[in-house]
């Protein structure tokens, strides 16, 4: 799944605007906050579940779907059956995971599908302001290079021998721990730096508009999970104002 957090460099196989998956997010953390019975909340996590095996992240879409579905039944079965400071710990644990996965998988699927360049040329013709644009293009590519970094200095320290979980590690918990964040921090504040400066590079900020070489553009794909949205939205507004739960 590390490896997979890079931010797309290929073909997607299953081509949505990044527009539509930004609607889509929103749609998946609304339903998800919002809440509902179990069935519910599967098939709101279930949409970026699908979207990542159309696109052939099946490592990750496999994990996400493991991990929000041992959730949710925790949270079904195990949460009424446990009581106390067992209770209280649990319902932190599975309700977290419970409510803030589906979200979480969404912006997973954003990331790895989306480039850099079809990002920023949706937030341009969406006419979002430079002053957003520039620090979310940074933060776009900010967190999947912190990942490869993270991964590229546990590499290291496991050539030296020193791996969280070893002998040494148990000897001098702290200093094996501090081995690894004070690197990580410091290449953070580094990374965030060049993507500032990479970002400016490239055009954004400048007073004439940017072109772009990457296409972008609603499909029948979008028109789909659009439809798809607007009738799940009517219906459970509809619902509501019937006083049905669903």
């Amino acid at each position: 799944m590390q490896h997979e957090m890079l931010t797309a460099t290929h073909e997607s196989y299953f081509k949505i605007d990044p527009r539509t998956k930004l609607i889509l997010m929103f749609f998946v953390n609304m339903f998800a906050f919002r809440g509902g019975n179990i069935f519910i909340m599967l098939t709101i996590a279930a949409i970026p579940v699908v979207l990542l095996f159309a696109e052939r992240k099946i490592k990750g879409a496999i994990i996400c779907a493991a991990v929000y579905l041992a959730a949710a039944l925790i949270n079904e079965w195990i949460v009424p059956a446990t009581h106390g400071a067992a209770n209280v710990l649990v319902v932190m644990i599975s309700g977290m995971v419970y409510r803030l996965m589906p979200g979480f998988i969404m912006g997973y699927y954003l990331v790895v599908t989306t480039t850099v360049s079809e990002f920023i040329a949706a937030m341009e013709r969406m006419h979002i302001s430079q002053k957003i644009l520039i620090p979310l293009s940074v933060m776009f590519r900010f967190f999947p290079t912190v990942v490869q970094e993270a991964r590229s200095i546990g590499d290291a320290m496991r050539m030296r021998g020193i791996a969280v979980g070893g002998s040494k590690f148990w000897k001098r918990p702290m200093s094996m721990i501090e081995y690894r964040i004070v690197p990580l921090m410091m290449s953070t504040v580094k990374i965030g730096e060049e993507l500032s400066a990479a970002s400016l590079t490239r055009g954004l900020g400048g007073p004439q508009r940017r072109t772009n070489i990457c296409k972008i553009g609603f499909s029948i794909h979008d028109l789909v999970l659009l439809s798809i949205v607007t009738v799940v939205l009517l219906a459970y507004v509809l619902f509501e104002k019937g006083g049905v739960s669903l």
